[in-house]
C-alpha cells in the first residue's frame, strides 16, 4: 500500500460538560487526527487525544512531531512508514497509535471488519456528588441504559469514602460502581480510602496512587476490600507481566492510544489473561475515532462494561455518520467507516496541513 496523501489536524475539541480528574478538570479535548489516502482511494483515520497529567507527550511537542512525520511519510510504503514509526512507540504512543491505526485502517484490518450488528456496553459517569443530584444523575444513567456508573475520587480521601457511601445507599445495587482515582491519592490516603469502603456494589478501584509507586500500588492492594485495577501504570507488555509478578491488580486497563496499534493491542488483552488478569479497555479521553476501534477489538475479547466512552462528552460529533450508541452500549453495524465532517472539524481545527506524494 503506497500512501499517496497524508492529511493533520490539530484540534480543540470543546465538551458538553467539564470531565472533572484529580490532576484538573478538561473542558475540551486537545486531539490530533491523521487521515491517510492511498493511491487505489483506500483511506485510514488514526486519533490522538493527549491529556496532560495522564501521558508524558504534551500537545505542543506531539503536534511538532505530527508534522514532522507527516512530511516525511507521505509517498512512502506502508511498510516504510511502519518501520520508521519503530523508534517512536515508546517515547511517544499516543502520536505513534495515530499513524499506525490510520495505516491499519486503510489495510482493511479485519480487526475493525463488523459482519453483524454487534453492541459493546460501556459505563457511565457519574458526576454528582451530594444526594440529590445523586439520584437525579443515577436515574438519568439508567434510563439510558448504564449498568455500570464510574465514580471518580482521589480529591479527599475522607469526604470521598463519604461520597461513595451516599451514592452505595441511594444506588442501592441497580448498577455497578467502578471507583477512579487518577492517582490522586498518597499511599497512605490511599489505604484510609479502601479501609473505609463497603465492597457491595463496588466493581473496583482504579489507579489510587501514582503510576510508577508500585509499592504502594501493592500496599494497598494488600488491603482493599475491593479488586484493585492499574491503568496509568501501564504502558505495555512488560508492565502487565509486572503488576502480576507483584500481585498489585487483578484488573488491568488497557487503552489504544497507549499500546500503538490495533494488534498491539489485541496482544496485550491476551497477555493480561495469560497472566491470570482480567483485561478492561476503553478510553473515556478519545473522540470517536479511537472509541470506534476500541469498541470492534472488545468484540470478544472483554467481558465488562467498556470505558470508551469518550465520544459522548463532546458537544458536536466529529463524523459524518456519529458512532451509533443505543441503550447503553456503543452498536457496531456491518460495513461501516468512519468519515470526517468538513463542517464539524472546521469549527474546532486550529492547525491543518497536508502532504501530498
Amino acid at each position: 500500500m503506497h500512501i499517496e496523501e497524508l492529511d493533520i489536524y490539530r484540534l480543540r475539541v470543546p465538551l458538553r460538560t467539564p470531565y472533572r480528574l484529580s490532576f484538573g478538570p478538561v473542558d475540551a479535548f486537545d486531539t490530533v487526527l491523521i487521515e491517510m489516502r492511498d493511491r487505489h482511494g483506500h483511506r485510514g483515520i488514526g486519533e490522538a487525544t493527549y491529556l496532560t497529567g495522564y501521558t508524558d507527550e504534551t500537545i505542543v511537542d506531539s503536534w511538532a512531531l505530527v508534522q514532522r512525520l507527516g512530511h516525511e511519510y507521505a509517498g512512502l510504503e506502508a511498510g516504510n512508514i511502519l518501520l520508521r514509526l519503530q523508534p517512536h512507540f515508546i517515547p511517544a504512543p499516543f502520536t505513534a497509535t495515530a499513524f499506525n491505526t490510520a495505516l491499519e485502517m486503510a489495510a482493511g484490518h479485519p480487526l475493525l471488519s463488523v459482519e453483524q450488528p454487534v453492541r459493546a456496553p460501556v459505563l457511565g459517569l457519574l458526576n454528582a456528588k451530594e444526594s440529590a443530584a445523586i439520584e437525579t444523575e443515577s436515574l438519568q444513567l439508567l434510563a439510558r441504559g448504564f449498568t455500570t456508573f464510574k465514580i471518580k475520587v482521589g480529591f479527599d480521601a475522607a469526604k470521598d469514602a463519604a461520597m461513595v457511601k451516599r451514592i452505595q445507599k441511594i444506588v442501592n445495587g441497580r448498577a455497578r460502581l467502578r471507583l477512579d482515582a487518577n492517582q490522586g491519592y498518597s499511599r497512605d490516603d490511599a489505604c484510609r480510602f479502601v479501609r473505609s469502603l463497603d465492597p457491595e456494589g463496588i466493581e473496583l478501584f482504579e489507579q489510587p496512587c501514582a503510576a510508577g509507586d508500585w509499592e504502594a500500588a501493592c500496599a494497598v492492594a494488600r488491603i482493599s476490600p475491593v479488586p484493585l485495577m492499574l491503568d496509568e501504570s501501564i504502558y505495555g507488555i512488560d508492565d502487565i507481566r509486572r503488576a502480576a509478578e507483584l500481585n498489585a491488580a487483578r484488573y488491568i486497563k488497557v487503552k489504544l492510544m497507549k499500546l500503538g496499534g490495533l494488534d498491539r493491542l489485541a496482544r496485550a488483552i491476551d497477555t493480561i489473561r495469560d497472566c491470570g488478569m482480567e483485561p478492561v479497555l476503553g478510553n473515556g479521553v478519545a473522540c470517536e475515532i479511537g472509541c470506534w476501534m476500541e469498541a470492534c477489538i472488545a468484540r470478544g475479547r472483554i467481558n465488562n462494561a467498556g470505558e470508551m466512552n469518550g465520544f459522548l462528552k463532546p458537544m458536536s460529533p466529529l463524523l459524518e455518520r456519529p458512532l451509533k450508541f443505543d441503550h447503553g452500549a456503543i452498536v457496531l453495524e456491518p460495513g461501516y467507516r468512519p468519515v470526517l465532517n468538513s463542517a464539524a472539524l472546521a469549527s474546532c481545527t486550529l492547525e491543518r496541513f497536508s502532504f501530498g506524494a
